[in-house]
């Protein structure tokens, strides 16, 4: 897939105005998810999308293999994409759907090894659009 397809593709099922918004949600969930991955996932990852997209996965090794949860995921693409929680987790989920379409399935379960399980549903695509839990924020485990 070709960066203008990908971006407009974002576009289109986040219903993002422009593409600048697009490209922000993609550069906001990928520079985090590369701060997930170890070794050098990301670059094996990188290698299978278009080179403007490679860019947002390119980080030096002490910026690499955090651990947090997907909560904090989320709360980091929010503050990078400078959308609210609700949006910026809808807006990730429709990039790494996209990123499932686009690369190997073994490249998909690679990522998947190095993350924890609550991970591994943001690459479960069940068709062209449609996302699993689309608008719902991980819970805290905090009780009402």
């Amino acid at each position: 897939m070709k960066y203008e397809e990908f971006i407009g593709k974002v576009r289109n099922r986040a219903s993002l105005a422009t593409p600048e918004q697009a490209i922000l949600a993609a550069r906001a969930t990928l520079e985090t998810l590369a701060e997930r991955l170890e070794g050098h996932e990301a670059e094996h990852l990188a290698a299978q999308l278009p080179p403007e997209l490679e860019l947002y996965l390119q980080l030096t090794n002490e910026e690499r293999g955090e651990s947090f949860s997907l909560d904090e995921f989320f709360y980091r693409v929010s503050r990078r994409e400078g959308v609210n929680l609700v949006d910026a987790d809808y807006h990730a989920r429709i990039v790494l759907a996209l990123i499932a379409e686009t690369v190997s399935m073994g490249e998909i379960e690679d990522m998947c090894s190095q993350l924890p399980p609550e991970f591994a549903r943001l690459f479960d695509v069940q068709n062209e659009g449609e996302i699993p839990e689309i608008g719902e924020v991980a819970e805290t485990g905090d009780e009402p």
